[in-house]
């Protein structure tokens, strides 16, 4: 994997997590918008804008790729970078857990 990619990619915002995440199984935009304010109890809000500027940069990096347009809808899907990238970071959050619950508060 090009290390520019892992740069860019990783620490992940919340947003792009999300995005990836939910594109391990075929989907759209506004159905990621919708999972993501559903797996947050409404606290994270992905709006239009974010997600499709989101979408069309992942797909120019190769992280996804278009598997068909439906009603107006592009349905995307997580190449093998997309997946590699994804591994990566829940390895950092995972990490990042790990450490914090071993610590003793100040």
């Amino acid at each position: 994997m090009e290390d520019k990619l892992k740069r860019i990619y990783i620490p992940m915002t919340e947003t792009g997590f999300y995005i990836l995440y939910f594109l391990q199984e075929e989907n759209h935009g506004y159905g990621i918008i919708q999972l993501t304010k559903e797996m947050t109890n409404q606290e994270i809000t992905i709006s239009a804008g974010t997600m499709y500027g989101s979408l069309s940069k992942m797909e120019k990096d190769g992280l996804i790729h278009m598997t068909k347009e439906e009603n107006r809808r592009k349905f995307y899907l997580l190449t093998a970078l997309g997946k590699e990238i994804l591994a990566l970071e829940i390895k950092r959050i995972e990490r990042l857990y790990k450490n914090s619950i071993g610590e003793k508060s100040i």
